[in-house]
C-alpha cells in the first residue's frame, strides 16, 4: 500500500521560483502528536507551578499565624506566671496579717516569737560581719532611693523570661489552677477585712514595713560575732544603705529612748503598745525625743555608722515583752 503523502508548493514571490516539498503524512502526524504532548507537559508544569506559589503563599501565612499564636500564647503564659506569683505573695500577705492581728494576744506572742530564740546564758549580738558589708562607695552609687528592681523587659509583645511549661495543656492546667486559688484567696481576703476593720487600731501600732531603703545583709537569728569570734543570737536585723537615708518609724507609737548607747550607737526606741517595741540603732542623726508620740512612715532618724558598727547600716529590732523575734514575722512590703 504507498504511504500517503502532502505535497507543499512554496513560490518566492522575488523570483517567481517555485519550490516543491513533498511531506509524509506519518511525519505531520508525529509532528502533531509531539506538539500535543509538549502542549500537555508545558501546561501541567504551568498547573504545578502556580499550584507551588498557591502552596507557599498559604504556607507564609500559616506561618505568620503560627508566629502570632506562638506570641500571644507566650503572653498569656506570663500573664499565668505573673498570677501565680501574685497569688503567693497574697497567701504569704494573709498570712502574716493574719498572724500580726490576731485579737488574742497571748496566741500573737506566741505565734511571733517562733524560731530561733536566745539560749540560757547565750549573748545577743547586733553586729554585722565587715566581710558581708558592701563597701560605703557601691552602697552610694547604687543608691537612687533604692527604688524596686525594674519589671521584665518587653519586646514586641513577648514577655523576657525564661520559657517553662509552654505546653497548651499545662497551661490550661495551671490556669484552672491559678483561677481556683484565686476564689479560695478572694474569700479569705473578704474574711481578713472583715476582722482587720475591728482591729484597726492593733494593726497601727504594729511595725509591719521595713523602716529604712537598702539591702538586708544580716537576718534574725545566730551567728559568729565579729568583735570575739564567738557564737551569738544576732537580735535583729541590719539594712545597710547610705549614710543619711531616712529611716522611718513602723508603726504608730510613743518614743521611749532617743539618746547615745555605747553598742548601739545613736539609739532610738518606740513602744507600739500590746507588748510590741522596736529598737534602731547605729543612727547618724536622731529627729525624735523621749515622750514623743509618732505616726507610720514618720522620719525618727537617719541612717549611720555609730557605736559599735562595722559599716554603715540601720540595725532593726523588733521586741515582744523584752524578748527579741524575727522582724521579717512582722513586714509585709518584702
Amino acid at each position: 500500500m504507498p504511504q500517503k503523502k502532502v505535497t507543499l508548493f512554496i513560490v518566492s514571490h522575488q523570483t517567481g521560483e517555485t519550490k516543491k516539498v513533498i511531506i509524509p503524512t506519518a511525519w505531520i502526524k508525529a509532528a502533531t502528536f509531539m506538539a500535543a504532548v509538549l502542549i500537555l507537559v508545558i501546561v501541567a508544569g504551568l498547573m504545578d507551578y502556580f499550584g507551588l506559589m498557591v502552596q507557599t503563599i498559604e504556607n507564609k501565612k500559616l506561618h505568620v499565624e503560627n508566629a502570632q499564636m506562638l506570641k500571644q500564647f507566650q503572653i498569656v503564659e506570663g500573664k499565668v506566671s505573673s498570677l501565680e506569683n501574685s497569688l503567693e505573695r497574697v497567701k504569704s500577705f494573709t498570712t502574716k496579717l493574719k498572724l500580726i492581728t490576731n485579737i488574742d494576744a497571748e496566741d500573737r506572742v506566741t505565734q511571733l516569737t517562733m524560731g530561733q530564740k536566745t539560749a540560757p546564758g547565750q549573748g545577743i549580738d547586733e553586729y554585722e560581719p565587715m566581710e558581708q558589708r558592701p563597701p560605703v562607695d557601691f552602697l552610694t552609687g547604687q543608691d537612687s532611693q533604692f527604688a524596686p528592681p525594674q519589671q521584665p523587659n518587653i519586646k514586641t509583645g513577648e514577655l523576657a523570661h525564661e520559657k517553662a511549661n509552654s505546653d497548651f495543656s499545662s497551661l490550661v492546667v495551671r490556669i484552672d489552677r491559678a483561677v481556683r486559688e484565686t476564689q479560695l484567696k478572694e474569700q479569705s481576703v473578704i474574711e481578713l477585712w472583715e476582722s482587720l476593720s475591728e482591729r484597726q487600731s492593733l494593726l497601727n501600732a504594729t511595725p509591719n514595713v521595713k523602716p529604712a531603703r537598702g539591702w538586708i545583709t544580716s537576718k534574725f537569728g545566730y551567728r559568729l560575732n565579729p568583735f570575739n569570734g564567738k557564737q551569738a543570737m544576732h537580735a535583729g536585723l541590719d539594712i545597710a544603705a547610705t549614710p543619711g537615708s531616712p529611716v522611718y518609724a513602723p508603726a504608730d507609737g510613743i518614743v521611749t529612748f532617743a539618746s547615745y548607747d555605747e553598742s548601739y550607737g545613736k539609739l532610738i526606741s518606740i513602744d507600739h503598745g500590746y507588748g510590741v517595741s522596736t529598737r534602731f540603732g547605729h543612727n547618724s542623726q536622731i529627729y525624735v525625743h523621749i515622750g514623743q508620740k509618732i505616726s507610720k512612715w514618720d522620719v525618727i532618724g537617719a541612717v549611720g555608722n555609730t557605736g559599735r558598727s562595722t559599716g554603715p547600716h540601720l540595725h532593726y529590732e523588733v521586741r515582744i515583752g523584752g524578748t527579741p523575734v524575727d522582724p521579717m514575722n512582722f513586714i509585709l512590703d518584702e
